[in-house]
């Protein structure tokens, strides 16, 4: 007859977590809570489905800000820091094909639902984090596309970006990211496929882009009249 084995014999050895490890560990499942929840859940709620106590979670993290904090640079900032700006400068390669990888690359990060509940509770609860990252996206995103196209176009580049430049990089890449809502938050079933829809969305932002740089270069140079006066004396 077979030996039964002792429970504490059967029982997994779980790996202890070094601090650094907890401490992600942590921020994954602060992630998937924030999620579900929103930012209204509490730290108390969080450690118990963290499976600790609340004062061994206030040891990584002294406030629920900093935790959020920290939610934000992991889900926000560091996938930024993949080598997507490098792809949108390489000029070796036509602005098109540059921003079609670029939108594959950075839809494949945020198109999930963990990702835009998230960026929607926090846009609903009025957090920081909204602006921050939507500072983040004008900045290193859509001020360096507009500079890259400018560029192709054959005008200056690094003259600051005017407002219609900007908004219509803004309803340019507004286009791209609600397709993710549609599909991952109303769960709405696409009418095409994602990379379709983003060479599409490129085509009609370029073909939008070429004509406002057209205009922009037709219009008149306008000198003040001291200027004017100074020329007739």
């Amino acid at each position: 007859m077979a030996k039964k084995s002792s429970p504490s014999a059967t029982r997994v050895k779980q790996k202890r977590l070094s601090p650094e490890e907890r401490r992600q560990e942590f921020v994954r499942k602060a992630t998937e809570f924030f999620s579900e929840e929103g930012f209204n859940g509490g730290t108390r709620e969080l450690a118990r489905r963290l499976g600790v106590t609340q004062p061994l979670l206030y040891r990584y993290f002294p406030s629920k800000e900093e935790l959020v904090k920290e939610v934000y640079r992991k889900v926000y900032l560091e996938p930024l820091d993949t080598g997507w700006e490098k792809l949108l400068t390489n000029r070796s390669h036509p602005v098109r094909e540059r921003l079609i990888q670029f939108y594959e690359a950075y839809t494949n990060v945020i198109f999930s639902r963990k990702w835009l509940r998230i960026y929607l509770f926090a846009g609903l609860k009025g957090l920081d984090i909204n602006r921050w990252y939507v500072g983040v996206v004008r900045d290193k995103i859509l001020t360096r596309i507009i500079k890259e196209c400018r560029f192709e176009a054959g005008l200056p580049a690094q003259a600051k970006p005017s407002a219609t430049e900007i908004e219509m990089a803004w309803v340019f890449h507004g286009g791209i990211f609600y397709y993710g809502v549609r599909r991952y938050i109303y769960e709405m079933e696409p009418l095409q496929e994602k990379e379709e829809m983003i060479a599409n969305a490129i085509d009609g932002y370029l073909a939008g882009f070429a004509r406002v740089a057209g205009s922009e270069a037709k219009r008149p140079v306008v000198r003040s009249n001291r200027l004017n006066a100074a020329t007739l004396r």
